[in-house]
C-alpha cells in the first residue's frame, strides 16, 4: 500500500512515499512559503499559490498514496492567515495539514536521523528556513531546543543583497539567536540534516551534479564551512545559481543557510557534522506506518 508523508517548511514542501515500508519517492519543490512572514506576519498571496501548486505535484509524483500525512513547521506556525494556507493545503492533500510546534519537529528529525549507528550521544542539527533544532540523545532526545533562526529569516533580515559585505554581521546575528541553546553534554557525534546541509555537502564535494548517494554521510568540516561562506559572499545569486550541484531555486537563500550552518556547528562545539538524507520525513513515516 503506498503511503506519502509531507513536510511544509519555510523554503521547501517535501515529500516520501513507500510501499510497506519500502522507499518509492523522494521529492521537494522550493516554493518559499515564507517569504516575508519574518517582516509582516503573515503569508503573501503569491507565496501560497506557490506552495500549493508545489505539493499538488509533489502528490502527483506521489502516485497516488493511499495513506497520507502532512505537517507544517516555522513559517505556518508564525502565519497569522495560515488557515487560508491550510484549507488550501487540504484541498489538494486530502488531510489537512498539522502544524507542530518546535519540540515536535526536533523530535522527528531526531528519529529520522539516527535510524543508522552514530557514536552516542548524538546531536541532530536541522536547519531550516525560518528556524533550526539542536536535539541531543543516545536512544530517545534528551535535549531539544527550536531557535528561529533559518536561512530565510537571517537572508531576510541581515544579507538580503549579492554579493554580501556584512558576513562577520550576519554571523554575529545568527550566534545571538542561538543563545538559548545549552548542550545538556558534549555529542560523540554531530548529524546535519535537511537541504541546506545537503546542498553545502555537495559543494563541498564540487559535484557536477547532485548525487543523494554520494551526498548522504559525508563530513563537513567546520572549516570547510568558513570556505564555502566567504566563497558565497562573494557570488551574485546568477552566479551561485550557476553552482553545478545546485539547485537554482536555493541560490537566493544558500549564503544565509551556509551562515546559520557554521553558526550552528559553532554552538555545538564540534568540528564537523555527518551530513545526512534522512530526516524528519524519515521519522513521520515511521510514525505513519506504526499507525
Amino acid at each position: 500500500m503506498r503511503s506519502a508523508v509531507f513536510d511544509i517548511g519555510t523554503n521547501t514542501v517535501r515529500c516520501l512515499a513507500s510501499d510497506d515500508g519500502v522507499e518509492a519517492y523522494r521529492g521537494h519543490r522550493v516554493v518559499r512559503l515564507g517569504e516575508g512572514v519574518d517582516a509582516a506576519g503573515a503569508f503573501l498571496p503569491k507565496a501560497i499559490d506557490r506552495a500549493v501548486a508545489g505539493l499538488a505535484a509533489l502528490m502527483e509524483d506521489a502516485g497516488d498514496p493511499v495513506r497520507v500525512e502532512a505537517v507544517a513547521t516555522s513559517a505556518t506556525r508564525d502565519a497569522a492567515n495560515r488557515d487560508e494556507f491550510l484549507d488550501r493545503a487540504e484541498a489538494v492533500l486530502g488531510v489537512r495539514p498539522r502544524v507542530i510546534d518546535g519540540s515536535t519537529e526536533a523530535d522527528l528529525s531526531f528519529r529520522g536521523a539516527t535510524s543508522a549507528a552514530f557514536a552516542h550521544p548524538v546531536l541532530v542539527i536541522d536547519v531550516g528556513g525560518g528556524s533550526t533544532e539542536f536535539v541531543l540523545g543516545s536512544d530517545r532526545p534528551e535535549y531539544a531546543i527550536s531557535v528561529d533562526v533559518g536561512s530565510v529569516r537571517l537572508t531576510e533580515r541581515v544579507i538580503p543583497d549579492r554579493p554580501a559585505a556584512n558576513v562577520a554581521q550576519a554571523i554575529e546575528a545568527a550566534l545571538d539567536l542561538m543563545g538559548p541553546v545549552s548542550l545538556s553534554r558534549p555529542p560523540a557525534s554531530v548529524i546535519g540534516v535537511a537541504g541546506t546541509f545537503t546542498a553545502l555537502a555537495a559543494i563541498d564535494l564540487a559535484l557536477p551534479s547532485y548525487d543523494r548517494a554520494v551526498v548522504h554521510h559525508h563530513e563537513l568540516t567546520v572549516e570547510a564551512m568558513e570556505r564555502i561562506v566567504s566563497h558565497l559572499a562573494g557570488l551574485s545569486i546568477e552566479q551561485t545559481a550557476a553552482i553545478p550541484s545546485l539547485e537554482p531555486a536555493r541560490a537566493p537563500m544558500l549564503l544565509g543557510g551556509a551562515i546559520v550552518v557554521l553558526a550552528a556547528l559553532r554552538v555545538s562545539g564540534a568540528g564537523s557534522a555527518i551530513v545526512s538524507e534522512h530526516d524528519l520525513l524519515d521519522g513521520l513515516m515511521a510514525d505513519l506506518l506504526a499507525g
